[in-house]
C-alpha cells in the first residue's frame, strides 16, 4: 500500500488577521474595564476622604465650643486680659476660646486648657492653638488645615437672655472688663458650615454651665 502524505497545513493571512483584530478588541475591553476600576477606586478614596475631614472638623468645633471653659487669657504684651471666648465678625478670626480637656496622656508639665483659633481663609478652615495658655509674642502657634472648598461659615452665641449674637462677648455682657466678666460664656452656641460639594451642615452646641 502507499501510505498517505501527511500535508503540513499552516494558517492562512486571513486567519492571522482574525485572530489579531480579536486579541486586539479584548485588549482594548480589558483595559477599559481596568481603568473603570482604577478610577472608582481613586473616586472612592477621594471621597472617603473627604468626608472623614468633615467628620473631624465637624467634631472638633463641636467639641471646642462645647468645653469653652471661663478662663481668660493675658494679651501677648501681658498688660490687660482677652476674654475666654472671642469672637467678631469684623476680623479674620471666626473665633478664639479658651477650651477644657485637652488630653495629656504624655504626662507633661502642662494645662489640660487649650486656646484655640479658628478661621477661614480663601475657602480653607484652619485650626491654630497655642501650647501655653498665656501667650507671648515668641510664642507660635500650631497651626492645622482642616478642611477645603469651604463657601462660608457662620457661628452666632446665645446669649443669658436666650437671644442670638453674631460677635461674643455681647455688648450687653461685658459691662465691666473683670476676669470674671471676661470669662463669661454662652449658653449655646450656633455652627453653619457650607460646602462646595455637599451644601450646608449645622450644628447646635450647649454650653455646660
Amino acid at each position: 500500500m502507499i501510505g498517505r502524505r501527511r500535508i503540513a497545513r499552516g494558517f492562512t493571512l486571513i486567519e492571522v488577521l482574525v485572530s489579531v483584530f480579536l486579541m486586539a478588541v479584548l485588549s482594548g475591553l480589558s483595559y477599559e474595564a481596568l481603568n473603570y476600576v482604577r478610577r472608582s477606586r481613586e473616586i472612592s478614596r477621594e471621597a472617603y476622604t473627604r468626608l472623614s475631614d468633615i467628620e473631624l472638623t465637624v467634631h472638633l468645633l463641636t467639641s471646642d465650643f462645647a468645653q469653652i471653659a471661663p478662663r481668660p487669657v493675658r494679651d501677648v504684651i501681658g498688660t490687660s486680659y482677652v476674654p475666654a471666648l472671642l469672637a467678631d465678625s469684623r476680623t479674620t478670626n471666626l473665633a478664639t476660646l479658651t477650651r477644657g480637656g485637652w488630653m495629656n496622656t504624655a504626662g507633661s508639665p502642662r494645662s489640660t486648657l487649650q486656646r484655640v483659633t479658628w478661621r477661614l481663609d480663601n475657602g480653607t478652615l484652619i485650626r491654630e492653638h497655642t501650647t501655653v495658655l498665656d501667650a507671648t509674642l515668641s510664642s507660635t502657634p500650631v497651626r492645622r488645615e482642616m478642611l477645603h472648598d469651604v463657601l462660608n461659615i457662620r457661628v452666632r452665641y446665645m446669649d443669658a437672655g436666650h437671644n442670638w449674637q453674631e460677635s461674643w462677648p455681647a455688648a450687653q455682657a461685658v459691662p465691666v472688663a473683670s476676669t470674671t466678666q471676661l470669662g463669661l460664656r454662652p449658653k449655646a452656641v450656633e455652627i453653619t458650615l457650607e460646602l462646595k460639594d455637599l451644601g450646608v451642615i449645622t450644628r447646635l452646641v450647649e454650653v455646660p454651665g
